[in-house]
């Protein structure tokens, strides 16, 4: 195992942290509300994050800055400070329902204040963002991402019938009500979530910086090999997650949903009510993928802003730099995870929190892409490597499907 892993790139993690708790709950509420019939989603959504994904991971290997660097060398600051501010505040939301859901899901396991757990797992997670080095953070991280195994796990415990699972997945069922039509915005809106896209290009950036090139000029440019790796790796990565996805559909879909249960409206509340329907061991895998990739993505929820603000204002800023060489870039890391700690105890409902914070990674993800997609073809950046016809393609799709899926939502507020 530790060979494959090696093998892959910062993909898998970005993958995994896709599949946060935040979006396990909503995928948890798609099967249970809406059975196996949401299935066939999950293959339609694949081409689009992968896209979306290796654009990104494109501007950072070509242009040897993350997003927030480009935007700010190549085009107005009037763009990149809206968009940093957007993510710096669904970003610590994110985090702290992410928190919030560790702690509740280590609850089912062993009986612990979730005070406690919410303080132990901050300043763990401090802990291993300010004192590991970047290499160290990622063997760990993508070791983490392994805990989402356990929803694969929960599926087949849950004793699905798999010709019902089959059909779902291969026969699209196109219902025109509002709450069908709702969650398959909330599927696209969750899986293209913007801080993966900061998150990619900053970890190419980390690569090229770990092998000794600290200046971008020494960054610029990649070889056809290069990219085709990337490719590779952004692939088995979006692949990964889009396994998770379809396990934790199927699982729920297999024991909520038959069951009646169809109001989840988290993944701890989904880990709870599996254990009578279930087995006590399918809804302790459920919690353990939880904790586990809830560690590994409070980093990258907290990290990407970071990474994004050093960029906007020229800050030092690596995960292989000590706290007292990037200070600025550390401070807003560690900040921004003690407010999200603390928004777990001012009263916040956190089920609205997750909701709006929602909302705001809905309505930010469609201009992103389209920064993107303008990136990513403009020569004077990319030069040679600029989009293929299939890659503008799929970009173009990808930036239009997630602008129908933002109309689709301001229209039901209005409605």
């Amino acid at each position: 195992m530790r060979s494959v892993l090696g093998l892959l790139g910062p993909s898998v993690v970005t993958g995994a942290a896709d599949d946060d708790p935040c979006a396990i709950g909503t995928y948890a509420k798609t099967g249970a509300a809406f059975g196996f019939s949401l299935l066939w989603m999950v293959p339609l959504v694949f081409p689009m994050i992968a896209a979306s994904v290796y654009l990104s991971s494109k501007i950072g290997m070509v242009s040897g800055m993350g997003i927030a660097g480009v935007l700010r060398n190549y085009y107005s600051r009037w763009l990149l400070y809206p968009v940093i501010a957007a993510l710096l505040v669904a970003n610590i939301i994110g985090a702290a329902a992410d928190i919030g859901a560790i702690a509740a899901s280590l609850r089912l396991i062993m009986p612990i204040p979730a005070s406690l757990i919410i303080i132990a797992v901050t300043f763990l997670i401090i802990g291993m963002l300010t004192w590991g080095t970047y290499s160290r953070l990622q063997k760990t991280f993508k070791w983490l991402a392994l805990a989402l195994f356990a929803y694969v796990g929960a599926g087949f415990l849950a004793n699905p019938d798999w010709t019902v699972v089959g059909m779902g997945t291969a026969l699209p069922r196109l219902r025109l009500n509002a709450d069908y039509l709702g969650m398959i915005v909330a599927m696209i809106g969750t899986s293209l979530s913007p801080y993966l896209f900061f998150w990619q290009a900053s970890q190419e950036v980390e690569e090229e910086m770990a092998i000794g090139r600290h200046h971008v000029w020494q960054r610029r440019g990649a070889s056809d090999h290069e990219l085709r790796y990337a490719a590779f790796d952004v692939n088995a990565g979006m692949i990964f997650s889009c396994l998770i996805i379809y396990f934790i559909v199927v699982c729920t879909a297999a024991t909520l949903f038959r069951a009646g249960q169809h109001n989840i409206d988290s993944a701890y509340a989904a880990a709870q009510a599996l254990r009578p329907l279930a087995g006590r061991a399918a809804a302790w895998l459920f919690a353990a993928g939880v904790v586990g990739v809830g560690i590994l993505a409070v980093p990258v929820l907290t990290t990407g802003p970071a990474y994004a603000l050093a960029e906007a204002f020229d800050w030092k800023h690596s995960l292989d730099h000590r706290p007292e060489h990037a200070r600025q870039f550390y401070a807003v890391i560690i900040v921004s995870t003690l407010v999200a700690m603390g928004l777990n105890f001012v009263g916040i409902n956190p089920i609205h929190a997750l909701f709006w914070a929602g909302v705001v990674e809905g309505l930010l993800t469609p201009p992103l892409l389209l920064m993107i997609m303008l990136i990513t073809n403009n020569p004077e950046i990319m030069g040679k490597h600029v989009n293929s016809r299939a890659l503008n393609v799929l970009g173009w799709l990808s930036t239009a499907t997630t602008s129908a899926a933002a109309v689709g939502l301001i229209w039901s507020w209005i409605r």
